[in-house]
């Protein structure tokens, strides 16, 4: 037993990655605990971490610097990945309000910290890891403790101090914003927008339908869309058993069935257009797309060429000279449905439907090299 309580006591570097690892397991599982609905989701990690020094763990010092590190650039590379393709097509709209907006947020902060450390007396390190907390700005903390070690290098009890203050700051700091927010939507949010806004469900969803609407018959892909204010993309049609991908002059038959993505709650609207809806779920996680055709392959594409960059869907006119359908627009892990006003972002990924052949050239058009999304985009 005695390895037992060394492995978990004594400050190793076995240990240190033991407690570290416990802490991230322990606050991954509270952050899926929803109170009122609410999850604080992985800042728990942050609080399992508090609860930790709390009972008295004491963990290697060089690994836990190592860790404090790590784990800083970790999340600062981590986050550029996630927004970094479409921050300059982002800073360009109402980037430089935003950006003024934030650095007075941040000089209100200054104010309020040295204000207090002025009237309190409390010392300027704890304000400074009292403003971290509050934000919940982590990378600020650590770029703080840097600069106090290199004004002061023997002043390690002024790191430590920040940190504490940090800690103290930051669970008030979460909690503290999403009661700002519920106060303020009880406050100013419109009662019947709100209603809207809830029953309009806008994830993406594929359906089945069989064109039965006699107002619809002979008409063109086109001259239905006139028909109604919803957004859709007809990602297939069935006609006499056959498979094929339709372009905007394409006439609607009785009996035709047609694989339509639009949102959730468009779902209705479009069934009264068509006519009528199959009971078939298209929305499994395992269908093989490829294999409802074999003349017809599904690929997902990603945009890396710079002279799409901020482009309209629309604009490049890839149904019409290529014969293949969009179906789908993931950025950052969220499914757009491909409507023609949609601007493209470096690191979109389009779903693609079409010949092998065409599929290929519009990769090549769009980029599709996966490489360059390592590499800033400048």
């Amino acid at each position: 037993m005695n390895w037992l309580q060394e492995a978990f006591l004594e400050p190793t570097m076995v240990q240190a990655v033991i407690i570290i690892s416990l802490v991230s397991a322990l606050g991954l599982y509270l952050g899926r605990i929803k109170i009122f609905g609410i999850s604080l989701g992985i800042t728990f990690v942050f609080f399992a971490g508090i609860l930790a020094g709390h009972l008295g763990i004491v963990v290697n010092k060089d690994m836990l610097y190592f860790a404090q590190s790590f784990g800083l650039i970790l999340f600062v590379y981590a986050l550029g990945l996630q927004v970094g393709p479409g921050f300059f097509s982002s800073l360009k709209k109402g980037g430089v309000a935003m950006n003024m907006m934030g650095l007075g947020v941040i000089l209100l902060g200054l104010i309020m910290t040295v204000g207090l450390h002025w009237t309190t007396g409390v010392s300027l390190a704890n304000m400074v890891g009292l403003l971290c907390g509050a934000v919940t700005n982590t990378p600020a903390l650590g770029a703080a403790q840097q600069a106090l070690l290199q004004i002061d290098p023997a002043n390690t009890k002024g790191v430590t101090d920040m940190a504490l203050a940090c800690a103290v700051a930051y669970p008030l700091g979460v909690v503290g914003v999403i009661l700002a927010i519920i106060i303020l939507r009880a406050m100013f949010a419109d009662k019947k927008q709100k209603d809207q806004q809830e029953k309009r469900d806008t994830t993406t969803y594929v359906a089945e339908f069989q064109v039965s609407n006699p107002g619809i018959y002979e008409k063109s892909i086109r001259d239905v869309m006139k028909l109604t204010d919803k957004h859709f993309v007809i990602s297939r049609i069935w006609r006499n058993g056959k498979v094929s991908i339709p372009t905007s002059d394409t006439l609607l038959h009785h009996h035709d069935h047609l694989l339509i993505i639009s949102v959730k709650s468009d779902v209705e609207n479009i069934k009264v257009l068509f006519g009528e809806q199959e009971n078939v779920d298209w929305n499994k996680a395992d269908i093989d797309w490829n294999a409802i055709d074999s003349q017809l392959i599904s690929r997902r594409i990603a945009v890396t060429r710079n002279r799409v960059n901020g482009v309209k869907l629309g604009s490049l006119r890839l149904r019409n000279l290529y014969g293949i359908n969009i179906t789908r627009v993931n950025r950052a892990g969220i499914d757009l449905l491909a409507s023609p006003d949609l601007r493209l972002q470096i690191g979109d990924r389009l779903t693609i439907v079409g010949e092998a052949n065409s599929v290929n050239t519009v990769g090549k058009i769009l980029g599709d090299e996966i490489k360059r999304l390592n590499n800033p985009n400048l």
